[in-house]
């Protein structure tokens, strides 16, 4: 792919730019008025990024392929150049040098994400962030940990283990710290430890200038200023270059206790877990599957559940706590109609529950096989979920869809994968009619468009009708931040054009 080098935000007029080229067809830029009119040479950027990080920037169609790709239904945008940095300094220099050149820059994590987050919209340089991937520093007295942005949650746990702390936030992939910040990932453990943005104590984030600040201190709390911290978690990358985050940590719960329960419908699985949560039972995880869900998941899993609406709990805590939390939740699901509240307490059950639960969007796949998911998630308050859940299942019967729906019912957040065939364009038109009903749904319930999978590409249009002039805030934002427009261009929102005869 070869990209052009455009710039959204801020420009005092449209950029006349051309593909990448090899250096014998351009030896310089020509500039009208100091704006480029050309791109420059794919040789010349390598030979540039070589100097700063040697042999860790490749513009292999493979390398280019894997990170143009990701869990999204959204068609694969490859960047033009790959860059694996190791420092801080070497992102400084990454971010000086995409400014200078005027090239679009892409964080990129795991590649895990759900609206094309990371995609390559405009070519330019990925900056893989893998090798950056180290526990800096832990202080368990204060249940804090400082790292690097590439490191994943199972990585990081693993090297908690012996500390008697754990971080809790678990999206379901084995996401990196830094995309989960970036994104404000949650999860199906966010009901009892909050999401990202409640246990991201600090940040340490490259400027598009090219300046490296840190946003707070370790202390637990802080009034000083603006809270920069919360301004980047969240931002997609679209502000800054995430670089080092510190981090809540949680103690390992003595006691840990699973289980699973049928329900005769969806109302009375989500009227449960209101239930449970308005009875202050401090379960650790309330997960909903609908009756398709679970069809996928005997499939692929080989569960042997009932195939109707289950809830699965977990429960932690000391032995007795657990005990008495379970018994609590157990009589209020016997109150809606739920029956055989099967257990899972050795570690091996546990790890069957919800190794299932994670695989949830290939057992969605199972149903249908060759298919795609377009996965999309809202957030509703918890009082409205039980209406937004009735309602989208016959929405989607009424328009022939298959979508299984997987819920974090504890805050009143579900997914649905919309099985379509990529190739089918009335079938693609019907699941994007759908998506776009499913939001106006949530927002009109005082909900949001995307509870954890974030903005992206793939939800720009409904940010303005949830957040109105709030929006153009956040462009003032972006355009203070980066003022060029390099980071991520066409993320979150889409830009402003200017107006003819207006200052820039």
């Amino acid at each position: 792919m070869m990209a052009q080098a455009v710039s959204n935000i801020r420009r005092p007029r449209a950029r006349k730019t051309g593909p990448l080229r090899r250096e014998e067809d351009m030896s310089a830029q020509a500039r009208i008025d100091g704006v480029p009119i050309g791109a420059p040479s794919l040789d010349i950027i390598m030979a540039r990024l070589a100097a700063i990080v040697g042999d860790r920037a490749s513009a292999a169609p493979g390398v280019r392929a894997d990170h143009g790709r990701s869990e999204a239904y959204h068609a694969a945008r490859p960047p033009d150049v790959v860059v694996f940095p190791e420092t801080t300094a070497e992102v400084q220099a990454i971010v000086n040098l995409c400014r200078e050149l005027d090239l679009p820059l892409v964080p990129f994590g795991a590649g895990t994400s759900l609206e094309g987050n990371a995609a390559a919209l405009h070519g330019g340089v990925c900056l893989d962030m893998g090798r950056m991937n180290q526990m800096l520093e832990i202080h368990a007295e204060d249940m804090d940990v400082r790292v690097q942005p590439g490191i994943t949650r199972k990585q990081l746990n693993a090297q908690l283990r012996d500390t008697g702390l754990f971080f809790p936030i678990d999206p379901g992939a084995d996401a990196s710290i830094g995309g989960m910040t970036s994104t404000r990932a949650s999860g199906t453990m966010a009901v009892r430890y909050g999401t990202m943005k409640d246990n991201v104590l600090a940040l340490e984030v490259v400027l598009a200038d090219g300046r490296a600040i840190r946003t707070a201190r370790r202390a637990k709390k802080s009034a000083a200023g603006y809270d920069l911290t919360r301004l980047f978690v969240g931002a997609e990358g679209t502000l800054g270059v995430i670089t080092e985050i510190t981090l809540k940590l949680h103690p390992q719960p003595e006691a840990i206790s699973s289980a699973v329960c049928a329900f005769p419908d969806l109302k009375a699985a989500v009227d449960t877990a209101i239930g449970v949560i308005q009875s202050g039972v401090p379960v650790a995880r309330i997960e909903l599957l609908d009756a398709v869900m679970m069809r996928g998941m005997n499939l692929h899993s080989r569960l042997g559940l009932p195939e109707v609406p289950h809830l699965f709990f977990e429960f932690h805590g000391s032995s007795a706590y657990v005990t008495e939390q379970a018994e609590t939740a157990q009589a209020i699901a016997a109150d809606n109609g739920g029956q055989g509240f099967q257990w899972a307490v050795t570690p091996e059950e546990r790890t069957r529950l919800w190794h299932a639960r994670d695989n949830t969007l290939y057992a969605g796949l199972a149903l249908r096989p060759g298919a795609k998911a377009m996965i999309t998630d809202v957030c509703v308050p918890i009082s409205r979920l039980a209406d937004c859940l009735v309602d989208t299942a016959a929405d989607l019967v009424e328009c022939g869809l298959v979508a299984p729906v997987v819920g974090h019912v504890g805050d009143g957040n579900f997914h649905l994968l919309v099985l379509i065939d990529p190739q089918d364009p009335e079938e693609l038109a019907r699941a994007k009619a759908f998506n776009e009903r499913l939001v106006r749904r949530a927002i009109a319930l005082d909900g949001t468009c995307t509870g954890e999978h974030g903005i992206g590409m793939g939800k720009m249009d409904f940010l303005a009708l949830e957040l109105g002039e709030a929006v153009d805030a956040m462009r003032l934002l972006k355009g203070a931040l980066d003022p060029h427009g390099i980071l991520n261009p066409g993320k979150i929102f889409k830009p402003h054009p200017p107006t003819q005869g207006s200052a820039p």
